[in-house]
């Protein structure tokens, strides 16, 4: 895999504190910037729900309400099931409940 650098500007303080946040997970800039990228790639769309998609709508959605996203409810449905002796570990532990 060839490897591309990016270089991006920000406010430095929202860097400084990103940074710690990251590291607190385990992570580096590199790294969360990677799965921020790689999530948007796999979404094909940004990896979080910008506010104002679901607030009050602004001029332009008022214009054109099509481009306006919906949400993704039940998007999971027929894809997570729960195994038919989900309950059975459970049944174990019935004297200490």
């Amino acid at each position: 895999m060839a490897t591309a650098n990016i270089n991006v500007r920000t406010d430095a303080e929202i860097k400084a504190q990103a940074q710690q946040i990251f590291e607190s997970i385990g992570l580096d800039m590199s790294t969360a910037v990677n799965l921020f990228l790689k999530q948007t790639v796999k979404n094909n769309n940004l990896p979080f729900i910008i506010g104002a998609m679901y607030g009050l709508p602004d001029e332009a959605q008022l214009k054109h309400p099509q481009k306006r996203r919906k949400p993704l409810y039940g998007c999971a449905k027929d894809k997570i099931w729960i195994a038919e002796d989900f309950d059975a570990p459970l049944e174990d532990f019935e004297e200490y409940m």
